[in-house]
């Protein structure tokens, strides 16, 4: 955790002046806290030799170990006693005995000659009067103290015979009223009958503080807590109070820290120490399944730069608990633990993080989709994969993968290089590199009714991918592409069954470089929780055949909840600009368009706009129960795309569905099934995996 901004550190104690005497002592009448300074120093603290922390990916309760922090005794030396209590934090003595003949007069012992009444072995003696009065015996200058050392007596009062024991609870009861340091009982035998006088010593009124060792504690919350005592004298109870508020301050953040001191200065000045454990150094431990130290694959620096912790800062559970999630999502560790450890006797706490690597670090996978482009046949939309993959090449988290997808129409064939964060760089730069052959169906934008259509891309790229802000990421990549249109027989063909054209540049493939840039921002991950995303493209001509076209495309979606009841807004649209291909035509209808359409059949546009609203609430289990209601447009824009390949197909340019379905949470994420009517008063079943785009 960062130290704070609000306040400067020197290398030396600093003090405040003494403040003038207050015209009235509830009402200060200097402003408090003008020049508080805290200083930096180093407490040792050794109770964390003393416990382990648990495994961070499991449930835990991080102020039980903060507390176990907290019982450590601390050094209270309010009034220059050492004491190892809160909060009885100052000192009781009585006398019971004869008072030298300088003191009061008639001063006597409290079981001496006087009337007494006896029960058992303890004698009582009767007491006619209680008064409290200062050490010297004079009235208190301060009435409102002197009322609540009366008001702290239970058992001594007028015309009560009482026990030294007695005398001895009331006593400590006027000490634990927070407002005095000694009380001395002095019997006093008189014509009226025995006077019992509390001899009483005040603290000092509290006129400035001095707190060392507080990096992260803000000023700003040791100001205010003192704040109202300025000028007045000082409880004990209270300053108490304050203390457990500091503790607890570094309880709900996680923080290894607590006062570990306080004592009352000369001039009304109390200061204040607080132990804050920094981290003294971080070190990765390898260990098998057993829990046996072993040869780790992954470099330590690999590793070590996920962490947002860093040496110098005071030690917190909860942001320790963040790197172990970041640790494992790297995929590449089985069990992540985080073990603080005293180091030595410099106050300071060593980390050591104990890692367990997955077996290997690569393999083969295999699966299965859907694609959303095919809607008739038997095994309609049917997509099967298969990978081959490693996660931690060379030690160092990076990750190539090999993979191939074939279904009725579709197929890709892919290679993946990804380096997570490139050597070097401070910013977390990711690094991706990508070579593709793909073949998707063109049915989206032009559907043959003489048959298939597909479109073919040969693809090569490169990106950078790093975050700017928290829960926002930057893209930036280029990228060639050359893509056709092909037949059932897989012949190139230009012209579609209406003689409208496939490519932009008449050949039978189109080559277009582009640049890339994408931000995107992403709330709590969630289901329903706040997305955004704006991307866009630009074709860059370099050759006379090359395209050169500018896209930009944008959807969004935020979730709102009331109770068991979820509302999910989402919101999509995009234009381009430029000659660009027909079948890259914004395609409107579907799945994740406008349900209760087939895949494209609202519109193929340049421009577009697509908007959902939806209602879900839980039926039983892990089913939930959904309402929504889609609407897209093509603003128009379907006689713009070259061909106009919409206007043939008689697409409506405009359309909304609406209608109810089912979901279940599943390890690919939400599977729905869902049934919608149109606006043509048709119906149509749809089945989709995850979020809607």
């Amino acid at each position: 955790m960062s130290q704070n901004d609000d306040v400067r550190f020197t290398s030396s104690s600093i003090k405040l002046p003494l403040f003038s005497p207050p015209l009235d002592h509830h009402t200060p009448k200097n402003p408090f806290f003008t020049n508080l300074h805290l200083i930096n120093q180093n407490p040792i603290l050794q109770t964390l030799s003393k416990f382990s922390l648990p495994k961070f990916h499991q449930n835990f309760n991080p102020q039980n170990a903060i507390l176990q922090f907290l019982k450590k005794p601390r050094n209270i030396n309010l009034f220059n006693w050492n004491l190892r209590k809160i909060p009885l934090l100052c000192s009781a003595s009585m006398a019971l005995t004869q008072n030298n003949p300088d003191d009061l007069p008639g001063s006597t012992q409290l079981s001496g000659p006087g009337p007494k009444m006896g029960s058992g072995n303890e004698e009582r003696v009767l007491i006619s009067e209680v008064l409290v009065r200062n050490k010297d015996g004079e009235e208190l200058e301060l009435k409102d103290l002197e009322s609540e050392a009366l008001n702290a007596l239970k058992a001594c009062r007028p015309n009560s015979a009482l026990t030294v024991r007695e005398v001895q609870e009331d006593v400590h009861r006027i000490i634990d009223s927070g407002y005095f340091c000694s009380c001395m009982p002095v019997a006093v035998d008189t014509r009226d009958g025995i006077r019992l006088v509390f001899q009483v010593e005040p603290n000092q009124e509290f006129h400035g503080l001095v707190c060392e060792g507080a990096n992260v504690l803000p000023a700003r919350f040791v100001e205010d807590s003192f704040r109202d005592g300025c000028g007045k004298i000082v409880n004990i109870k209270r300053i108490d109070e304050i203390i457990s508020s500091i503790n607890g301050w570094y309880m709900e953040r996680g923080l290894f820290g607590a006062v570990s001191s306080v004592e009352m200065l000369s001039g009304g000045m109390i200061r204040l120490g607080v132990s804050e454990a920094e981290v003294n150094n971080i070190a990765i431990r390898f260990l098998d399944k057993t829990g046996e130290p072993t040869v780790g694959k992954t470099r330590p620096e690999t590793i070590l730069r996920q962490l947002t912790t860093k040496k110098g800062q005071v030690y917190s559970m909860l942001q320790g608990k963040r790197d172990v999630d970041t640790v494992l999502a790297m995929g590449i560790m089985e069990d992540v633990s985080i073990i603080p450890q005293p180091a030595g006797d410099t106050g300071k706490v060593d980390l050591i993080m104990n890692v367990v690597e997955r077996k290997s670090g690569g393999g083969i996978s295999a699966g299965g989709g859907i694609s959303s482009g095919i809607t008739n046949g038997p095994l309609a939309g049917l997509i099967g994969s298969c990978a081959i993959y490693h996660k931690n090449l060379f030690g160092r988290n990076q990750k190539l993968n090999l993979s191939l997808e074939r279904g009725q129409i579709d197929s890709l064939f892919r290679i993946n290089y990804t380096d997570p964060w490139i050597e070097g760089d401070d910013k977390r730069t990711s690094r991706s590199i990508m070579i593709q052959n793909s073949r998707t169906p063109g049915t989206l934008v032009h559907n043959q009714p003489d048959g298939s259509l597909t479109i073919g891309r040969v693809t090569a790229g490169i990106e950078y991918s790093r975050p700017f802000k928290p829960k926002w990421n930057g893209t930036a990549g280029i990228i060639f592409q050359r893509a056709g249109a092909r037949d059932d027989k897989g012949n190139p063909i230009i012209r579609d069954y209406y003689s409208s054209p496939l490519t932009a540049s008449g050949n039978t493939h189109d080559d277009m470089l582009l640049a890339k840039l994408e931000t995107v921002y992403t709330g709590s991950g969630d289901p329903g929780s706040s997305v955004f995303v704006f991307n866009m493209e630009q074709g860059l001509p370099v050759w006379s055949e090359w395209l050169g076209f500018n896209r930009v495309n944008a959807r969004a979606r935020k979730g709102v909840v009331f109770g068991p009841i979820r509302l999910l807004g989402s919101f999509s649209g995009g234009h381009v600009v430029g000659n660009f291909p027909p079948h890259e035509a914004f395609a409107i209808g579907g799945t994740n368009s406008v349900r209760g359409y087939e895949e494209g059949a609202v519109g193929s546009g340049r421009s577009y706009v697509v908007g959902c609203g939806e209602i879900s609430f839980p039926l039983m289990g892990p089913l939930e129960g959904a309402v929504f209601a889609d609407y897209g447009t093509d603003l128009g824009s379907g006689p713009s795309v070259p061909g106009d390949p919409a206007g043939p197909r008689r697409k409506p340019g405009s359309g909304y569905g609406c209608g109810v379905g089912i979901r279940v949470d599943s390890p690919l994420g939400p599977l729905r099934l869902e049934y919608a009517f149109n606006d043509q008063r048709t119906g149509r079943f749809h089945f989709g995996v995850g979020l809607r785009n």
